[in-house]
């Protein structure tokens, strides 16, 4: 079978690694594809969200399955177009999109579903926000409506960044914003596999958001994750299935937008329970990377009954007992303006005692490779505990040859703190 996959992140190297281990694969197109991506597929020049050319492409070369790493394309209705040509596609078409690309759809979705989140109000200006930040104390979330690459939320503890947050929202543009409670307690990230009738768990993790050591600085697309999340126990997976999961998906699937693909759910465990905190609707980055190193399953396999309608009566993915845990290389600026060009080398050596480089913001330049975006490269490792884990990925990134890029040093930290505990 041939397979395209769309993307050209860290999250599609993850991807690309695990579909080419498939027996059933052929061959493996990317688009665009990345340096890390070309050991595995052959890169095509074709933006994702270049619906025609990527159809095209499709049908001039025999591309029976397309899998679709980020969300833009996604929420953009590329799955639909895909469908339309008769092309079998893993990932929601449009309206179920709107999970990740409306917070107003979703918390909409939630009320009317009883589905246990945060309190809040959409609002779609900045007179309508400011009237409604007098409405909930602080700290408060204020939330960017769309896509916003994982970095469209501000936590606000003051009067003072409430007010600089919801005027860089409305500055330069039309649009909505979601304000919300702050919900106190832990964040887990679940994630399912579901073809809109069936669900099936599809591994936990935690992320580090943060820039800096200690969870400081400014918020990022991620730093780093671990995989499983002992603090999801099956317990508090099976409640957030019952009382989340399902209850969205059957919701979806009523309006006649049944939801296919991978549902990432971003949950904050609070005293009384799970509580959503959004959707996404692709793998996350860099969580795709540890659920990748841990899956045992033929993940080409998983994906075609996924598009098929033909989870039911499988059992659950098998993943390793290990724990993953993967390490952002950022490059310098990061997130501000990083700085590309940045010469990469010994991947090789870090690659050397099981660890694996995903590439996510690389290109080729005279033979080498450079850094070419700000989260350059995911270090990721197992280990028998998140303890071994970090130990790996840290003494994996120790062999890369990286001057300009920096990296968290404190990976897995919260659950090394239970585990010595």
């Amino acid at each position: 079978m041939n397979v395209l996959l769309i993307g050209s992140g860290g999250r599609e190297h993850a991807l690309a690694w695990k579909l080419a281990q498939s027996p059933a694969l052929t061959k493996l197109y990317a688009a665009p594809g990345n340096p890390g991506i070309a050991h595995y597929a052959e890169c095509v020049d074709i933006q994702a969200n270049d619906h025609r050319g990527l159809i095209d492409f499709c049908l001039r070369n025999s591309v029976e399955f397309v899998v679709v790493g980020p969300e833009a394309p996604l929420v953009g209705g590329l799955s639909d177009n895909l469908r339309t040509m008769g092309i079998a596609v893993f990932g929601p078409g449009r309206d179920a999109a709107q999970l990740e690309g409306s917070k107003g759809f979703t918390k909409d979705l939630c009320r009317r579903e009883k589905i246990p989140t945060a309190g809040y109000v959409r609002v779609e200006s900045i007179d309508g926000a400011r009237a409604a930040l007098s409405d909930f104390g602080l700290p408060v979330v204020i939330k960017a409506d769309g896509l916003a690459a994982g970095k469209g939320v501000t936590i606000a503890f003051s009067p003072e960044e409430a007010e600089e947050a919801v005027a860089a929202l409305f500055s330069n543009r039309r649009g909505e914003a979601v304000i919300e409670e702050f919900l106190t307690g832990e964040e887990a990230s679940l994630f399912v596999l579901t073809d809109g009738t069936t669900i099936l768990p599809f591994g936990s993790a935690q992320d580090h958001k943060r820039v800096g050591d200690g969870d400081t600085g400014p918020n990022t697309g991620g730093m780093g994750a671990y995989s499983p999340a002992p603090v999801l126990s099956p317990a508090l997976e099976q409640q957030a299935i019952d009382e989340i999961i399902r209850p969205t998906v059957e919701a979806l699937a009523r309006i006649g937008s049944p939801y296919s693909g991978v549902l990432y759910c971003g949950l904050m465990l609070t005293k009384t329970g799970p509580k959503l905190i959004e959707y996404n609707v692709r793998f996350g980055d860099p969580e795709c990377q540890v659920l990748m190193m841990r899956l045992e399953d033929d993940l080409l396999d998983l994906m075609l009954a996924t598009a098929k309608g033909e989870l039911g009566g499988r059992a659950a993915p098998t993943f390793s007992s290990e724990t993953a845990l993967t390490v952002v290389m950022a490059a310098r600026g990061y997130p501000g303006t990083p700085e590309t060009g940045g010469a990469i080398a010994g991947i090789d050596a870090a690659e050397a005692n099981g660890a694996r480089v995903f590439q996510a913001g690389t290109a080729e330049a005279d033979g080498k490779l450079i850094a070419n975006g700000g989260r350059v490269l995911n270090v990721t490792a197992l280990g028998g505990s998140v303890a071994e884990a970090q130990r790996h990925a840290y003494a994996a990134i120790e062999r890369v040859d990286f001057p300009t890029g920096f990296c968290r040093s404190d990976i897995g930290w919260r659950e090394i703190e239970r585990e010595q505990a």
